[in-house]
């Protein structure tokens, strides 16, 4: 599915592209920076999962790091390096930055609210955020929160914003601007400076804007910060030990790897190292931080009913089609594979780094991945080999 970007927001593989399927690296055997895999723990040999990762660094990924899970047991991997300056090799254990994964989090903390009784997915937006969402053709009173979640609300994505990409996605914007500091209501007013990308539930479109708006309306109805909820509903039950919601700390937590791009709509020219950055500019769209681990753990745990009563996970899992291949529910996608394996999870993207988690309906097989480098590598083949492959 072609996400809807200009030349220079194209630039933003992190955040504007989301939904592409992400791209994966294999383990090491051997060498740093050279494709070989290093040594896998776990049970399994994933040989195809290991090949394409390996594909992936040989294309000019940095690095990656797997970890899946399934009837034998966890298994995990790195490929190549998550220092170019040092050749330090990455680890299962890093974090990252997941992008737009953020968006599974927030919106099953929308679905227990609702399951509380606080709040209606049929609500308008204006009913929580009374006359935020106005202007060129938007009209708050007649976008629910369901359409939010499932971007068929028409509101015009902030991150395809031409001045917005020049500002924080090419090379001199990034580099003067990565430690500003964005609100939600200033992305929010970038995103409506746009008219409509059509009229609310007539079609789709991914926006990051959606997700904004869903933060707000978390807030509004539980009166503390999104983070906030999203740590006490979901990641201290979890025990997600590695998983956090940043605010504006510009920094990773350890064992972590670098994060690189082009800052440029290239695959070659200068590397750039974009590790620091403030993650207000995704808020609640995805500025959040966790490792392969925590996100298998999370992701079984909301499909097999842990975190949602069943009306709620229903609801979530009620699908728009996409493409051919794919379907988005709220704040979950389902890629179906070549082999007919229905995958249920979500893609990210943010400056110098490219994830995607996945699981199997019954939560029985999961993986979770990073590319540490935004402009190579096919994450879809990582997912098809793991699901698909020997």
């Amino acid at each position: 599915m072609r996400m809807r970007t200009t030349a220079v927001a194209a630039v933003a593989v992190a955040l504007s592209a989301a939904l592409a399927v992400p791209a994966v690296a294999a383990p090491s055997d051997t060498g740093a920076g050279t494709g070989n895999t290093t040594a896998a723990t776990g049970t399994g040999d994933h040989q195809a999962t290991r090949r394409a990762m390996k594909a992936a660094v040989a294309a000019g990924v940095p690095g990656v790091t797997a970890t899946a899970r399934d009837g034998r047991g966890t298994w995990a991997a790195t490929a190549g390096v998550g220092d170019l300056r040092t050749e330090r090799k990455r680890s299962p254990q890093d974090r990252y930055r997941v992008g737009s994964i953020t968006k599974t989090f927030v919106a099953t903390v929308l679905l227990q609210l609702e399951a509380e009784g606080k709040l209606s997915l049929d609500d308008t937006v204006d009913t929580w955020l009374p006359g935020l969402v106005t202007g060129n053709g938007h009209d708050g009173t007649r976008i629910t929160l369901r359409q939010l979640l499932n971007h068929t609300s028409g509101i015009f994505n902030v991150t395809a914003d031409e001045d917005f990409g020049r500002t924080y996605f090419t090379k001199d914007g990034f580099l003067e601007h990565r430690y500003d500091t964005l609100t939600p209501e200033e992305l929010v007013r970038i995103a409506l400076t746009h008219e409509p990308d059509f009229e609310p539930g007539t079609s789709w479109n991914y926006s990051n804007t959606n997700y904004v708006l869903a933060g707000m309306v978390i807030e509004k109805a539980t009166g503390r910060p999104y983070g906030e909820e999203v740590r006490r509903r979901v990641i201290d039950p979890l025990h997600l030990t590695a998983t956090s919601v940043p605010g504006t700390r510009v920094s990773l937590p350890r064992p972590s790897s670098r994060a690189y791009s082009k800052l440029a709509q290239t695959a070659t020219g200068p590397t750039y190292d974009v590790t620091r950055l403030n993650p207000s500019i995704a808020h609640s769209a995805g500025e959040m931080i966790s490792d392969s681990e925590d996100l298998n753990r999370f992701y079984r745990a909301l499909l097999s009913g842990r975190l949602l009563p069943r009306e709620q996970l229903n609801e979530m899992t009620t699908m728009v089609p996409v493409d051919a291949t794919r379907a988005y529910g709220l704040g979950l996608m389902r890629t179906t594979l070549s082999c007919g394996v229905a995958v249920w999870g979500h893609s990210g993207g943010i400056h110098g780094s490219v994830s995607e988690a996945v699981t199997t309906k019954d939560g029985r097989h999961s993986l979770a991945f990073n590319f540490n480098g935004d402009w190579a590598g096919s994450t879809e083949a990582v997912v098809e080999a793991e699901f698909c492959g020997d």
